[in-house]
């Protein structure tokens, strides 16, 4: 099972996400300018990733399994066309986290390349945004 289907879109989930995915975006841009721990951007950074896929599912009607990088990517692919290489790099993000298991909980350190790779990552998804013309919302367009 990779994902549940929704009957719509949910408006509420979709903007708390949207929103809290901007607010760590721009707080790991911040770290990254006050020249904070690579680990601290880097974990910043994916939560935001993380909260990106959310708000992408809720909009499509799609919830995810669980909320390893695999599950929202199955989930966010069937929703909207990802680049291939942001793809394959947000899916390597399981790589250092590994932790929606129980017999292979792990969490690895993260490099300052990963702290790099993961702002590009949330860029490159913000600028899907920018693409769908999605924008964040206070009630249901409908």
């Amino acid at each position: 099972m990779k994902e549940t289907p929704m009957v719509e879109c949910d408006w509420e989930v979709f903007d708390k996400n949207h929103r809290d995915a901007k607010g760590y975006h721009f707080r790991a841009e911040q770290f990254a300018r006050e020249g904070q721990r690579p680990s601290l951007i880097f974990n910043v950074a994916s939560v935001a990733i993380e909260r990106y896929l959310v708000a992408l599912c809720a909009y499509r009607g799609i919830m995810p399994f669980n909320h390893n990088y695999t599950s929202l990517m199955d989930a966010a692919e069937s929703a909207v066309a990802f680049d291939q290489e942001l793809s394959k790099n947000i899916r390597s993000l399981d790589e250092i986290f590994g932790i929606c298991s129980l017999e292979e909980y792990h969490h690895g350190t993260p490099t300052p390349a990963d702290s790099v790779r993961a702002l590009s990552m949330c860029n490159n998804i913000l600028k899907m945004f920018d693409r769908l013309e999605i924008k964040s919302i206070n009630t249901d367009p409908a």
